[in-house]
């Protein structure tokens, strides 16, 4: 006897609670550094996408003090950022993958876990709600969530509405099992990190035991905010298009109650027999005075011939009008149907006008950044499409050709970048002098590029000697404004870093130097969830490769102007020692009465020095 196979699902709560290594909290120390990290990650972008100087606090408090690690702490970032609206609170913090970074612009936040996964170890390990502070219109609004994993949903435990008592933007408070002993390093390290890469930031620790640091702002300029933009069509796969295609033109009505009322209304069937025969009869008579959602919801009831009264319960999931098709569920046993369509029904004549949509032309233009008129004509061509078929028409053979071409097309301009917002070369310099103090600095920032159709921006900065008091080449990586700390050995800037031939730059392993790398993108090429390294794309990796030549060219020529000066000084030295007793030797070996006049060399040699001295400063 064989057991029964049962199938099941799981929220995307449930799989991160199960898998929470995926997102970087798998222990303790690993779970309070990410925790600190995701929440001031959601502040600072709060605070640039509002062109708001960030003011960012965060506190580490131990549930009880004098208690060996691991143990409870609760985490508290408090932001002057813009708030959010009440009623997204629950939501933004009680959902996961909810959020606002599932667009093409730049953002720290990619995956939507950020502070709900933070959330849900708080709730797994000390299984305390997480407390919320939020300010709008003057009010503030303290919610007290917890999550329900299982549903992946908010629970409010309470709302509280009162006054601000002048405090302006959010604080989120999150109670957790945490080994700062262990973390401490590294939390550190990240925020001192995260002062370089965002110079025009104020942001103070509070450590356990009333330890501060306060890292202040250097600068107040912010760099723009990125915008949001179009996909580029060399990015684009078979389900991008679909999607686009369906969103824009045959996107299935929602069959609620409020559409089966509003169907009833229009055609006045609140009363009569609602088959789909009488439907058809009453939207015939009545068909250029309804509105457009109520045309296509008869237009399907009727080629799917059901009652009006049945309508709620199926979700039709796709209207295939090249093949013919349509797909829908039925939502008591969840089972998926398709059937066949007649051509020759009227109605069915309404749904192809309703999905038939655009020219495959301009749709193009339309969908995709930097694709004019010219552009999708010349594509076209390539890939041996009409230019007058509408693209509602594609059928699912053909979507495939179409995202095959593009990715072939050669002819597409690059990606447009103003969706990114990189530091630049002078907030990035001045930011790297204030922190480290170099003897020598350099910076670049590469023309933008792509991969798979995402665009990004490297820019790369070079600090020497003076403060710095390393032993060995120190690489600090950032992605869109986030300090990478983990994994530094699978990174590809690690990867171009071993591959330079540093000798020929004049410098050795144990050289005080440092090397800085930022990397911005709407898709940065994450590894894991967690965010830690960056994937060797060899796009990213030309660009890297490129500017770290430029700035070692930049360093070997300081160093060598360096060289220069430092042996005209010691040739000068060396000139000031000897010349005068070459001069009184030479004047007993004569016997002359009178020493010779030596003092142009010497003085000669004292300019020299003094020149040497004026170059470096």
């Amino acid at each position: 006897m064989t057991a029964e196979t049962r199938f099941t699902e799981i929220s995307p709560s449930e799989f991160f609670y199960r898998n929470r290594d995926l997102a970087g909290f798998s222990n303790p120390s690993r779970a309070l550094y990410m925790t600190v990290r995701e929440l001031v990650e959601n502040s600072l972008d709060a605070c640039d996408y509002n062109k708001i100087l960030p003011h960012v606090t965060i506190s580490i408090k131990p549930i009880e003090k004098d208690t060996a690690d691991p143990q409870q702490y609760v985490v508290t970032v408090t932001d002057n950022g813009p708030g959010i609206a009440p009623d997204y609170v629950p939501m933004a913090f009680g959902k996961v993958l909810y959020g606002t970074n599932f667009t093409l612009k730049q953002a720290r936040g990619m995956f939507g876990l950020g502070a709900t996964m933070a959330i849900l170890y708080g709730q797994i390990t000390a299984n305390k709600p997480v407390v919320v502070n939020t300010t709008q219109n003057n009010k503030m609004y303290e919610y007290i969530l917890q999550l329900d994993i299982q549903r992946n949903r908010p629970l409010i435990l309470s709302k509280t509405k009162m006054n601000t008592n002048g405090f302006k933007g959010l604080s989120l408070s999150i109670t957790l099992e945490g080994d700062f002993g262990k973390a401490q390093n590294k939390i550190r390290d990240y925020v001192s990190q995260t002062a370089l890469i965002t110079p025009y930031a104020n942001i103070l620790l509070k450590y356990p035991k009333d330890n501060k640091i306060n890292f202040k702002r250097i600068t107040k300029i912010i760099p723009p905010a990125p915008l949001e933009i179009k996909p580029h069509p060399t990015g684009v796969d078979v389900e991008t298009l679909r999607r686009s295609i369906n969103s824009e033109y045959n996107t299935p009505p929602s069959f609620g109650e409020d559409m089966k009322e509003h169907v009833k209304r229009e055609l006045s069937a609140e009363r009569i027999n609602q088959s789909a025969e009488t439907v058809a009869d009453l939207a015939k008579k009545r068909w250029t005075k309804l509105s457009k959602s109520v045309r296509t919801a008869s237009s399907l009831l009727v080629l799917l011939d059901i009652n009006l009264d049945d309508l709620e319960k199926i979700r039709v999931d796709n209207v295939d009008i090249p093949n013919s098709k349509i797909s829908y569920i039925t939502l008591l046993d969840e089972n998926y149907h398709t059937i066949k369509l007649k051509k020759i029904n009227p109605f069915f004549k309404h749904l192809l006008s309703l999905v038939e949509g655009d020219t495959i032309t301009d749709f193009m233009t339309k969908n995709f950044q930097r694709v004019g008129p010219s552009i999708a004509k010349k594509f076209l061509d390539f890939a041996n499409i009409d230019r007058k078929k509408k693209v509602g028409m594609f059928s699912n053979d053909e979507l495939v050709a179409l995202a095959d071409a593009m990715q072939r097309y050669p002819g597409f301009l690059v990606p447009d970048a103003s969706c990114l917002s990189p530091l630049g070369e002078r907030l990035l310099e001045s930011s790297i002098k204030k922190i480290f103090n170099p003897e020598f600095v350099a910076t670049v920032q590469r023309p933008p590029s792509a991969y798979s159709g995402f665009p990004f921006i490297v820019e790369m900065g070079m600090a020497y000697g003076g403060d710095i008091k390393t032993k060995s080449i120190k690489l600090n990586r950032f992605a869109n404004r986030i300090p990478l700390l983990y994994d530094e050995g699978n990174d590809v800037s690690m990867k171009v870093i071993e591959d330079v031939d540093w000798p020929r730059y004049k410098i050795s392993q144990d050289s005080p130097l440092i090397i800085v790398t930022h990397i911005c993108s709407t898709r940065v090429p994450y590894k894991t969830v967690g965010k830690e390294y960056i994937a060797d794309r060899a796009e990213i990796e030309y660009e890297i490769r490129n500017g770290m030549r430029f700035l070692g060219r930049k360093l070997a020529a300081f160093l060598s102007k360096k060289g220069h000066i430092e042996m005209q000084k010691k040739r000068a030295g060396i000139y000031s020692k000897y010349i005068p007793m070459l001069a009184q030797f030479a004047t007993e070996l004569a016997k002359a009465k009178k020493m010779p006049r030596y003092n142009a060399l010497l003085k000669l040699g004292e300019e020299v020095e003094g020149s040497s001295q004026s170059q470096e400063s």
